[in-house]
């Protein structure tokens, strides 16, 4: 199948291009081409460093000026309306180009979903304070209990007056650490079916008294998720996003975002082009001439291509206006499970010396393989499991009972 641009897209692609090299910064351009810790554009915005804080101010600014913050989002809200293929060849270019989107959860998830189900007021209160930086959002939904099967979350929210007090825990809520605010999906009517009792609540301001967040070190010893308590957190009713024990069908409208995966797909393809050219480098040559070695690296060009033709698929889906279902599982589960495996081959491509981490002067790439294998354990867990996954694909896509 042919997915080449037509002239429209093709301008498109090349005006965003042609943007992302002349208005990137040049200190958030090398960032991410030197370092193997995950790249946060708050993490600058928030330095010590004034230099570094403009500097990421300065990318945010330039977003805004083309309302390419949230590309998705309708121009009259401070978006650029984009139509999904346009949105497609949008984060491809970024990836391309290693630059960092701006807003994280905020811009992706909760902006999209106010739209859809946010009061005039909501939508007046948070969207602009998302696009300017000044509310920081991290997403509450898993809990020790409830991962994969979400909808046994137990943390409750008891209406009092004109609050709610929320009690109970999250987990694995990202960047929780650096956020002003989070959206949490709450239980506030314990009898009724589990997904029918559940309510999509606004805490707007992270530090209200009794809700606490503690880091989680990860086996990379980074520090990239934590876990948060709610200990009779009181907040306002009216910052319930829709209805109140339909949070469920709220919450859900985020999976519905940008699913293409595609700059999944982009970053793997540039990892593995690093992997080549140290393949291919003359003072490893016999890396390169060996068969095993050969045969890993043509499987996981051809998986790439594979990634690639899945994430136009979604986007041509999008595109004609319908939602892709199945089709993003298989996107979601073979990109994750391929991007673990490029990593084991990067480990075993370079032998023992392929087990150095960063910082040691004899570790290939920096130890970037085995940091990065470590790093992507959890994408096959987190945004619904690869078990998850093939259930959905088995029974939507297939037709096959539950079991």
């Amino acid at each position: 199948m042919d997915w080449s641009d037509n002239a429209e897209q093709a301008a498109f692609r090349e005006d965003v291009a042609s943007f992302i090299r002349d208005r990137l910064p040049g200190r958030i351009a090398e960032i991410p081409r030197h370092s193997v810790s995950i790249y946060t554009w708050y993490e600058d915005l928030h330095h010590d460093d004034a230099e570094v804080q403009t500097a990421a101010r300065e990318w945010a600014d330039a977003l805004a000026e083309r309302g390419w913050i949230a590309p998705h989002w309708p121009s009259e809200y401070g978006g650029a309306g984009l139509t999904a293929m346009e949105q497609f060849i949008f984060n491809e270019e970024m990836a391309k180009a290693m630059a960092p989107p701006v807003g994280g959860s905020g811009v992706m998830l909760l902006g999209p979903t106010l739209l859809v189900h946010g009061t005039d007021e909501q939508k007046q209160k948070y969207l602009p304070a998302i696009l300017s930086g000044e509310t920081r959002w991290t997403q509450g939904y898993s809990e020790p209990g409830a991962g994969s099967d979400l909808g046994s979350l137990q943390t409750r929210a008891t209406r009092d007056g004109d609050e709610f007090v929320v009690n109970g825990q999250k987990i694995w809520t990202s960047s929780a650490h650096q956020a002003t605010a989070i959206f949490a999906l709450v239980r506030t009517n314990p009898d009724a079916p589990k997904h029918r009792g559940i309510s999509f609540l606004l805490i707007d301001d992270i530090k209200t008294p009794g809700l606490t967040v503690r880091p989680l070190i990860d086996m990379a010893w980074g520090h990239h998720v934590n876990e948060t308590f709610f200990e009779d957190v009181r907040v306002p009713a009216e910052n319930v996003l829709g209805e109140v024990d339909r949070g469920w069908y709220v919450g859900m409208t985020l999976l519905d975002y940008e699913r293409s995966g595609i700059s999944g797909a982009v970053t793997q393809l540039q990892d593995l082009e690093e992997l080549l050219d140290a393949a291919r480098n003359d003072e490893r040559s016999v890396l390169g001439r060996s068969q095993a070695v050969r045969e890993r690296l043509a499987d996981r060009a051809l998986a790439i291509e594979v990634c690639y033709q899945l994430s136009m698929r979604i986007a041509s889906m999008q595109a004609a206006g319908m939602v892709p279902n199945y089709e993003a599982s298989m996107g979601k589960m073979f990109s994750s499970e391929h991007g673990q495996e490029l990593y084991r081959v990067g480990i075993r491509t370079f032998g023992l010396y392929g087990d150095l981490w960063p910082g040691d002067p004899k570790a290939p790439l920096n130890g970037k393989h085995i940091h990065g294998y470590v790093r992507s354990i959890p994408s096959t867990i987190g945004g619904g499991s690869s078990e998850i996954q093939r259930n959905i694909i088995a029974t939507r896509g297939l037709g096959l009972p539950r079991g």
